[in-house]
């Protein structure tokens, strides 16, 4: 008698579909490196000595001037090790990370000291001085933000060009170090793309789902709202708000989720329409099932597919936005961007290249690895799609 096996799920066979593939592996290998960079920027690019000794008192200022949202990130990543060890659903799993994302963000942002100004140049002075017994620097040992006005000679310097110190990309027009900056804008341009993304995924769900299941006057008036938001250009509307409202991350993320949730809906919509006729859709409404179990719990696992190939192209679309805003000078005022950094590159009288070429590369790699993945997933997904060996 033969043994009969059961299929894998769904999930893991679009994963073993989508790793087969050699252009899924290159982005997802590009896109997970940016993760770990951003997670551990602090401890990669960061002025603050990770462990030091001074007068035999040993410490470190790295950690202890970790801001609530560096504790987030590594809070975060955290979780995701632990909870991948505990068995059950995908969905279970990453409901419990989201609940514990939230109890960690209120730990950070409550516990976590308010930070007070910053002299960078207090240790480069204590290690001239000889008090400092023991030292343990970052990688790069500046910080974003730390534009050496103890030197007194710092501008724009390409790499490796400045004396008595190493910046191997090089300074921006204020004397940072680029390579520094650059770690740490790998956070904005992540966290602009997942949030605003996950922003427009939920709203083209909710709208979607509704007008897919009820169909009718419901279909009519949302397909309506979709077409106005369709019409409305992203781009201008940031522009806009960042002239009445100044200039703001979060601000960034909620405009271009809040514009780009249409397409999103089309695709539920399209799969819900198909899917509300089936045997187990008209079982659920049988049963009694309340609307949202029937909508999220038995339709939406079984149209998710498009959606997926759209989030991965969304989050690309979200990295662009925002670095097409800070080229154009109207992107956040401190903190390091690619898009700002893009923008130095030509404010000078002369071309800095070493500004146009490692931020442009950082996202073209970036926007061009969502790309991969997309395409991948998008066969991956689709049966009729597939191909015979790796892409």
């Amino acid at each position: 008698m033969t043994e009969v096996t059961a299929p894998r799920p769904w999930g893991r066979q679009v994963l073993a579909a989508l790793l087969r593939r050699a252009s899924a592996r290159l982005g997802l290998a590009w896109i997970g490196f940016l993760v770990l960079i951003a997670i551990f920027a602090p401890l990669l690019a960061n002025t603050h000595p990770l462990y030091m000794v001074v007068d035999g008192q040993a410490s470190s200022p790295a950690l202890a001037r970790l801001e609530a949202l560096d504790w987030l990130w590594m809070g975060g990543f955290g979780l995701a090790l632990v909870l991948r060890l505990v068995p059950g659903p995908f969905v279970k799993r990453f409901g419990l990370w989201l609940l514990g994302l939230a109890g960690t963000a209120a730990l950070a942002y409550g516990l976590a000291a308010p930070q007070t100004l910053t002299v960078y140049e207090r240790y480069r002075e204590l290690e001239a001085s000889g008090r400092i017994e023991a030292l343990v620097r970052a990688p790069i040992p500046y910080s974003p933000k730390d534009y050496l006005r103890d030197f007194g000679d710092t501008g724009i310097e390409a790499p490796l060009a400045a004396s008595g110190r190493t910046h191997w990309l090089g300074t921006e027009e204020n004397g940072a170090d680029v390579a520094s900056r650059m770690i740490h804008a790998t956070r904005v341009a992540l966290g602009i793309g997942f949030i605003a993304t996950g922003i427009a995924i939920v709203i083209g769900i909710v709208v979607g789902g509704l007008m897919g299941y009820f169909s009718g006057v419901v279909d009519m008036i949302g397909m309506r709202l979709v077409e106005i938001f369709e019409a409305i250009p992203t781009l201008f509307l940031l522009l806009t708000f960042v002239a009445f409202f100044g200039r703001s991350i979060y601000m960034m993320m909620v405009i271009i989720g809040i514009t780009s949730w249409s397409g999103y809906a089309r695709f539920v919509r399209a799969e819900f329409l198909k899917l509300r006729d089936q045997d187990f859709v008209q079982a659920a409404v049988a049963c009694g099932l309340p609307l949202p179990s029937i909508l999220f719990r038995h339709m939406l696992p079984n149209g998710l597919a498009p959606l997926l190939v759209a989030a991965s192209f969304g989050v690309a679309s979200a990295i662009l936005a925002e670095a097409t805003l800070s080229f154009l000078g109207l992107g956040l005022v401190d903190d390091p961007s690619w898009g700002q950094m893009l923008n130095q590159a030509v404010q000078s009288s002369s071309f800095n290249w070493w500004l146009a070429v490692f931020p442009g590369g950082a996202i073209f790699l970036t926007v061009f690895a969502y790309n991969l993945v997309g395409e991948a997933l998008r066969d991956a997904v689709d049966p009729h799609t597939q191909r015979g060996g790796a892409a």
